[in-house]
């Protein structure tokens, strides 16, 4: 069970194989999509009439983060990024944010060192084992597009 403190005002997450299930289906002509669980989208939903602020840091671009970002009012959503590290640390400053005031989640190599980084960190079952040794992480029962972002969600909000 996920167990994070009341400090807690922002989650910053990666996209595919947190909210999603870390599948790309490619469409007869040619388009990518990927499938989502209502479960998490209601995380967002929680997360945000709870008065939580959501950034989304993710290595790929997809119509799912935008739609999800335009619904739910998330302006820190970065698409397309290599070193994340770059940008967790950018919102951190601008935000003006303590380590105490967010959580970061993430699921493969990529987020390493962004899960390095955060003080409470957060992972999902299928993440490779080097991520789930990283000191003091979490790793939620759900996995990615199971209804993990969802269960942070009721931790903070629930």
């Amino acid at each position: 069970m996920i167990k994070l403190p009341e400090s807690i005002k922002w989650i910053i997450t990666d996209f595919d194989g947190v909210v999603t299930d870390n599948c790309v289906y490619i469409n007869d002509d040619g388009t990518m999509s990927r499938r989502l669980n209502f479960t998490d989208v209601m995380g967002f939903s929680i997360l945000k009439k709870s008065g939580y602020e959501i950034a989304i840091i993710s290595g790929e671009k997809n119509l799912a983060m935008d739609i999800l970002a335009k619904k739910f009012n998330i302006t820190e959503v970065h698409r397309d990024i290599r070193i994340k590290i770059d940008v967790l640390k950018s919102i951190v400053e601008r935000y003006n944010l303590s380590l105490d005031d967010f959580v970061y989640i993430g699921d493969d190599v990529n987020d390493a060192a962004c899960l390095e980084y955060a003080k409470y960190k957060i992972t999902v079952p299928h993440a490779p084992e080097k991520l789930k040794k990283i000191r003091g992480i979490q790793v939620t029962e759900k996995d990615g597009g199971q209804g993990a972002f969802r269960e942070v969600a009721d931790c903070l909000a629930g």
